[in-house]
């Protein structure tokens, strides 16, 4: 099975990692692939570039086996859809293989207003990352495709190339993208809300000194700042 799981990494921290590493444990995942996207549909656009995040991604998993940084959405143009993404990857995988989607709870919540959801269900497994405490969603849509798709066998998983919903408990960390670069905008560390590597980088590259640079990325550096990581 193949581990997808997209977003923005801006900048990916142990809030993304821990819960991916739980999935691909439990699930047995032959590999994970770490998706930045390009451009965002429903939430404001990344303050770094996508270079940059790509970069801080690879720093962040290199010494983790079975994660991988995927940047197909970075080089396609326009809105960064996941079923525009999904298809791309079945192009890849064929139809057979099973794909298996990593969302949130609260991006679960939502779900039913992706564009077209029915045929991302028919691309991949939806992995829905939650709280052991988290109440079902509100959504009657949302409730409907549970009654039809949700499984609590891992093997419906391995066996079908998509179609079902997984719950998947997970050690949620309070830990916010947004409030990480808030930090480093008014000069305060976050140590130990993210991975060192990434921390260096971010360091040594003067990225979110402010949001309103833009997060511009000097590949120079950063080629600098991988060989002192590695």
């Amino acid at each position: 099975m193949i581990g997808i799981f997209g977003g923005t990494f801006d900048p990916v921290h142990f809030g993304h990692l821990r819960p991916a590493l739980e999935v691909h444990q439990t699930l047995g995942l032959e590999e994970l692939r770490l998706i930045p996207l390009n451009q965002a549909v429903h939430r404001a656009q990344p303050v770094a570039s996508g270079e940059a995040r790509l970069r801080m991604l690879e720093a962040a998993v290199a010494d983790q086996p079975g994660f991988f940084v995927d940047r197909r959405e970075l080089d396609r143009a326009g809105p960064s859809r996941t079923l525009d993404t999904l298809l791309s990857l079945r192009a890849e995988f064929g139809q057979q293989r099973p794909l298996c989607l990593l969302i949130g709870g609260d991006a679960f919540e939502t779900f039913a207003d992706w564009h077209q959801p029915e045929r991302i269900l028919k691309l991949a497994h939806l992995v829905v990352m939650r709280r052991p405490e988290a109440s079902e969603p509100s959504d009657p849509r949302l409730h409907a495709m549970l009654a039809r798709q949700r499984t609590a066998e891992v093997e419906r998983l391995r066996q079908t190339p998509a179609g079902a919903i997984w719950y998947q408990h997970v050690t949620q960390l309070a830990i916010s993208a947004t409030a990480i670069r808030a930090a480093l905008a008014l000069g305060e560390s976050p140590r130990y809300l993210l991975p060192e590597p990434v921390f260096a980088m971010i360091r040594a590259t003067g990225m979110y000194a402010s949001e309103r640079s833009g997060g511009d990325f000097d590949a120079a550096r950063a080629d600098q700042t991988d060989d002192r990581l590695r």
